[in-house]
């Protein structure tokens, strides 16, 4: 088979393609924690975590809780609190044999977003849970990340996405159920049932 002479396959043919970047690109990772990142990471309900195994497989999952569910120790360290799930362990299971995750932070209404890159390892230290209880509730344990990295992102993605637009939000009966979907990709998956269980569970998002 040809190769496409379209595919980019080095460094110097990607930079022949895009602009070099501006200053103020280059300079905005300032490497720590500042005052505008915990104020942001105050008023932030939800963020992704990327990690990836030892072969470099990756995975990106998402993060929720009440505004400042990820607390900034100092201006190196961060502290997620993992709660109940589908108990796959993904994101967890690649931290302990690759440490480095990418952390993307949103603020509902606003556009730019706040990255972090960094290193991290798993706690179940009481005394560190203790620290993001929620509804009088502990995380069954705590990814704390050492940051190396950290910039506000600049706002074009959200922008173009309309993402806070609420003009732009479909109409949910208009898209089928998790159960739905499940059906459809597991044979004798139930469906109807799965809905009601995740329906009850919304009422207790923190786990027994």
């Amino acid at each position: 088979m040809t190769a496409s002479p379209y595919i980019i396959s080095d460094r110097d043919a990607l930079r022949r393609v895009y602009k070099t970047p501006g200053e103020s690109a280059v300079k905005k990772d300032i490497g720590h924690i500042d005052a505008h990142s915990r104020h942001f990471l105050a008023k932030s309900p939800f963020a992704v975590i990327a990690t990836s195994n030892a072969a470099g497989v990756q995975d990106a999952s998402p993060k929720g809780g009440p505004p400042g569910f990820i607390k900034a120790v100092d201006d190196r360290t961060l502290l997620i609190p993992d709660w109940p799930g589908n108990n796959r362990l993904d994101s967890l299971e690649n931290i302990l044999v690759n440490p480095r995750v990418g952390i993307l932070s949103f603020l509902p209404g606003v556009n730019e977003m706040l990255r972090m890159n960094g290193r991290a390892e798993i706690t179940t230290d009481p005394d560190v849970r203790a620290r993001l209880s929620t509804d009088g509730k502990l995380p069954i344990s705590v990814i704390v990340v050492t940051v190396e990295e950290v910039y506000l992102h600049c706002a074009r993605a959200l922008q173009r996405s309309a993402l806070w637009d609420v003009t732009t939000q479909i109409d949910r009966k208009s898209f089928p159920t998790l159960g739905a979907i499940l059906a459809d990709q597991i044979a004798g998956y139930d469906g109807p049932g799965a809905d009601q269980r995740l329906a009850a569970r919304t009422g207790d998002l923190y786990g027994a």
